[in-house]
């Protein structure tokens, strides 16, 4: 296969950088239609269509959706998400009251139309969550309520959990309410246009104040220990030629100031559970001392600054990731993130109750759409909330959601990955012996990982002298279409 190959316009590269955007394929008309990613989620089981019995139980639920009485539609709702999305979880309003904040956290209540025991409920546990794939979405829930009657989408009068959440002026939290409530969001915005009005100063009213409490959130997050790698993502996207290529992608500083929304609802929902003795924590390990000591040996020779005194987090969140030493750095620095996992408890605490990445305790229930722990989170929480005890089958089924949720986690990594090492296989297929600039991420004698200057491409690659951190000529060695696979030797070996 052959193409040719255009320099995105607009690219930048800082003197130790990566350039991004990376490149762009221009596909000739005749090149095929792209990796098969349908094979891919086949290979893994993905559960792609809903039985017959699961739509009708979802349309039933869509037809005569279970409103709450308290009426909140007079709550300047918006919700933030990315652009084209229709299974909108959240919305939120902010606003400054006498010596702090006020959150105002709206969030799908998928418990009002999805049962214990029902059929959407059985197909819900089997999936786990929604999976992404480079062409298509393959949801939890049916869309007729994912992106129809239990989506915020705006304009409509939807059930919701409401999160009101009062801060002082530290970001610290003062007082917390939730319960059930209609709601009505005002607008749905898209993460690149909300980044464009806060650069300019002319975000609306509902979310002014995203860029000052989120980054008084992060500064506090940081305080705690909280741990955030914030590496590049890699993904595979759509060309305008209708091809496909990779792009390394990081977060837009209003997706950072977003999501300490959610994590703010998340350590609430936390406390609320502990305090009540029941509940479903998302939890992480400390980082090992031993790894936490050789990251520390490893920051002078990748030019990173470890203060006296800083922790990891600290030092992670001053990294600048388009710096090749520094991405090598953050490379390493994933050792630290081992061990997640839901935890269930009911009576006596858990042993581990915090979130090494939080820097507290934590808990998933912002994204009941498409996670399926944040269904029964907060039912808890909403159980909690009132004074009462959680629902006998909701109480039952929180010692399943563990291995549950670890399943769906495995399978949606897999499949992740595999979609991407198929891309890059495919990118490169026809190209064996080419000559590739790459910056080597992570080392071990003569062998390491490698990253592409000119294409968000990560693979495999021998030779001598690979060093974490250095730049490197690199030749392609194998693009395998077939097994996924991708291999570089080093110039000259």
């Amino acid at each position: 296969m052959s193409s040719t190959w255009n320099r995105a316009e607009g690219a930048t590269a800082g003197d130790d950088g990566v350039p991004l955007p990376l490149a762009v394929p221009r596909w000739p008309e005749d090149a095929p239609a792209g990796p098969d990613f349908a094979a891919v989620r086949a290979e893994f089981d993905v559960p792609e269509d809903f039985p017959p019995e699961v739509l009708a139980e979802a349309e039933r639920a869509a037809a005569a959706p279970d409103l709450p009485e308290l009426d909140a539609t007079e709550l300047p709702l918006v919700t933030v998400d990315p652009a084209g999305s229709r299974d909108l979880d959240q919305a939120v309003h902010l606003q400054r009251e006498a010596g702090g904040y006020l959150v105002s956290y709206a969030i799908a209540d998928v418990g009002a139309v999805v049962r214990p025991g029902g059929a959407l409920d059985a197909e819900a546990r089997r999936r786990g969550q929604t999976l992404y794939s480079p062409d298509r979405r393959v949801p939890l829930h049916p869309p007729v309520l994912s992106e129809g009657a239990a989506s915020l989408l705006p304009g409509q009068v939807r059930a919701a959990a409401l999160w009101t959440i009062r801060l002082d002026a530290d970001g610290e939290v003062r007082a917390v309410d939730l319960r059930r409530a209609r709601v009505r969001s005002r607008a749905q915005l898209a993460y690149a246009d909300v980044q464009a009005q806060a650069d300019a100063g002319t975000l609306p009213d509902p979310i002014a104040l995203l860029p000052e409490l989120g980054a008084l959130l992060e500064r506090a997050a940081a305080a705690r220990g909280a741990i955030e790698l914030g590496t590049p993502e890699q993904q595979v996207v759509r060309t305008d030629g209708g091809g496909w290529t990779l792009v390394a992608r990081s977060d837009l500083p209003v997706e950072g100031w977003n999501a300490q929304i959610s994590l703010l609802t998340g350590r609430v929902a936390a406390g609320l559970m502990l305090d009540g003795g029941v509940g479903l924590l998302r939890t992480l390990p400390p980082a090992r001392p031993e790894d936490v000591a050789r990251l520390r040996r490893l920051a002078p020779a990748l030019g990173v600054d470890w203060p006296a005194g800083a922790g990891p987090g600290q030092v992670l969140a001053g990294l600048d990731v388009t710096d090749a030493r520094h991405a090598a750095f953050l490379e390493e620095a994933a050792a630290l993130l081992r061990g997640a996992a839901y935890t269930a408890f009911d009576g006596v605490a858990p042993e581990q109750t915090g979130h090494a990445g939080v820097g507290a305790p934590y808990a998933h229930v912002t994204a009941p759409l498409r996670r399926l722990a944040d269904r029964f989170a907060t039912e808890v929480c909403l159980a909690l909330a009132a004074d009462t005890v959680p629902d006998p089958a909701v109480r039952a089924a929180l010692p399943e959601l563990p291995a549950l949720m670890a399943a769906s986690d495995r399978r949606t990594r897999a499949v992740e990955r595999a979609a991407v090492d198929a891309t890059e296989a495919w990118l490169l297929a026809g190209r064996e012996g080419a000559l590739f600039d790459a910056v080597v991420v992570d080392a071990d004698g003569d062998r390491g990982t490698v990253v592409l200057q000119e294409l968000a491409i990560r693979a495999r690659c021998t030779g001598a002298g690979l060093r974490a951190g250095s730049r490197v000529r690199v030749r392609l060695a194998e693009a395998d279409v077939d097994r996924r696979t991708v291999r570089f030797s080093v110039e000259g070996e």
